[in-house]
């Protein structure tokens, strides 16, 4: 025992003073080997300096390929020459082979993080578009009441696409494929709406489910899938066509952002009924709608509309109609009163009398958007995205590991921290292909693969006195050889959401 402490025992002092001197010269012994971090000024912890060194410089990204969970097991499912016979479409066998989605069991499948991340901003996408023109979204129960669904007669309309199911205590429910009663249900409970809050529109994106007789196309038909569905409430049929048109045009914006030539057709009410309807259709050869468009005015029409051998255009009169297949991933409905009646939605008009409010429906096809821009975009080999939906903008291809080249690997790693330094808009959108040990070949045939737009190799040409990269801009197949201004002014113009 130290003498001095010792020493302090003897005349009879306590342990307390003696305690607190030892730990006083132990966290002064601490503080000077560096164990412990210092305090700042502001009180904050500072870290301790790391001696300089080699390795030290290195920079390590956080999305790295090899870490993204996209399963090898889970795509030779897709390559299964056994199973080709049941995808019957080019976005279904690209979608499986690039382990983007799983079958689960007839109609449904898993979203793997990759998809989540293009379903994500093509959500992003349609909320921009529908809060642009006055939308307000919300989320309505999936399991729906019975007890709605029969007031509106649809319950018996709907048949056997209608998933129903019973509740311990024996009441019915369905899984909604659409929600037409509950919202209208919903604003018919605000008795105190004014007509000085109308249009009123609500909007969700949310799964749906329907009991497809044949799923088939992978994403494009399914039993569960994700849609966005609007619902619109006016003073007058004057100001609910003035929404219906607002919608429409609003649905005409979101298709061009996201590069698709979608067309605009006259569609049948169907099911949800009302007096006015347009699909939105993806001219597609695999499409299963059959539409007439004239080639001399902007009208088109699903064939149900209209009878199947006309060919002069109802419109313009002169044109000849000529029949193509689509996919149809939007519909609008104008709906009139025939929900609102029902479930007596209404608001005080300006003469403070109640009245009953004019309804519209708009649906988007969330995953039927994705699986049909793949399916219209891609090639044969290789998935194509829209651009602002590419899970991932740009992926670096460091050199194989021992290759000539191999001291580029650094270059790789530098490269992807001064895009998310001077790009803000890019962080996050760039992943590193750390599997060195695997060719540059067989890397870049991933690449296609998954859809990448911007791929980067670093190469032989990145050790030179001016660096050279070579760029694969994947939509186009072109090919260039870009100084590092160069390529950081190239993907400064990558549009993002």
């Amino acid at each position: 025992m130290n003498q001095t402490v010792v020493a302090v025992l003897r005349s009879g002092f306590t342990m307390e003073p003696i305690m607190n001197l030892i730990w006083q010269r132990v966290f002064q012994r601490l503080h000077r080997t560096s164990l412990l971090p210092r305090r700042n000024h502001s009180g904050c912890a500072e870290h301790a300096t790391v001696p300089a060194s080699t390795n030290s410089r290195r920079i390590k990204p956080t999305l790295l390929v090899s870490r993204l969970y996209q399963p090898s097991n889970l795509r030779d499912v897709g390559q299964d020459s056994r199973l080709q016979g049941e995808m019957t479409c080019k976005s279904q066998r690209l979608m499986q082979q690039a382990g983007l989605i799983h079958p689960s069991n007839p109609g449904c499948y898993y979203y793997l993080p990759a998809t989540v991340r293009s379903m994500e901003k093509l959500v992003r996408v349609i909320d921009q578009e529908m809060q642009g023109i006055g939308g307000q979204k919300l989320d309505m129960p999936s399991l729906c009441s019975a007890d709605l669904w029969k007031t509106s007669e649809r319950w018996d309309l709907m048949g056997k696409e209608l998933f129903r199911l019973k509740d311990r205590h024996g009441a019915d429910y369905c899984l909604g494929p659409t929600h037409e009663e509950a919202v209208t249900t919903l604003v018919a409970h605000q008795t105190t709406l004014s007509y000085r809050q109308l249009p009123l529109l609500l909007y969700q994106i949310t799964r749906k489910f329907r009991d497809e007789p044949k799923p088939k196309f992978g994403l494009l038909r399914g039993r569960e899938f994700y849609m966005k569905d609007m619902y619109s409430f006016d003073v007058s049929e004057e100001a609910a066509h003035e929404t219906y048109e607002s919608v429409c045009r609003a649905y005409t914006r979101l298709f061009v952002r996201l590069g698709l030539r979608c067309v605009q057709v006259q569609a049948d009410t169907g099911n949800i009924g009302g007096k006015l309807s347009h699909e939105f259709q993806l001219p597609a050869d695999i499409g299963e709608d059959r539409l007439l468009v004239c080639g001399n005015c902007s009208f088109s029409a699903n064939v149900e509309t209209m009878s199947s051998d006309r060919t002069d255009c109802p419109q313009c009169k002169t044109g000849t109609l000529v029949e193509s297949k689509g996919i149809e991933v939007g519909h609008t409905f104008y709906l009139g009163k025939k929900y609102s009646d029902i479930f007596n939605a209404t608001f005080s008009n300006a003469q403070n009398k109640p009245s009953i409010v004019e309804m519209g429906c708009y649906g988007l096809g969330v995953t039927r958007i994705l699986a049909a821009a793949i399916e219209v975009l891609s090639t044969e080999e290789g998935i194509r995205w829209p651009g602002l939906l590419a899970p991932y903008q740009v992926c670096v291809l460091p050199p194989k590991k021992g290759s000539k080249v191999d001291e580029a690997a650094f270059l790789a790693e530098e490269l992807i921290h001064t895009l998310g330094e001077t790009m803000p808009r890019l962080r996050g959108e760039v992943v590193l292909d750390d599997r060195t040990q695997m060719t540059i070949g067989k890397r870049l045939k991933d690449a296609s693969r998954l859809g990448y737009p911007y791929v980067i190799v670093v190469g032989q040409g990145a050790l030179q006195e001016t660096p050279r990269f070579e760029v694969i801009f994947q939509q186009t197949g072109e090919t260039m050889f870009l100084s590092k201004d160069g390529l950081l002014d190239l993907l400064g113009r990558v549009e993002t959401v």
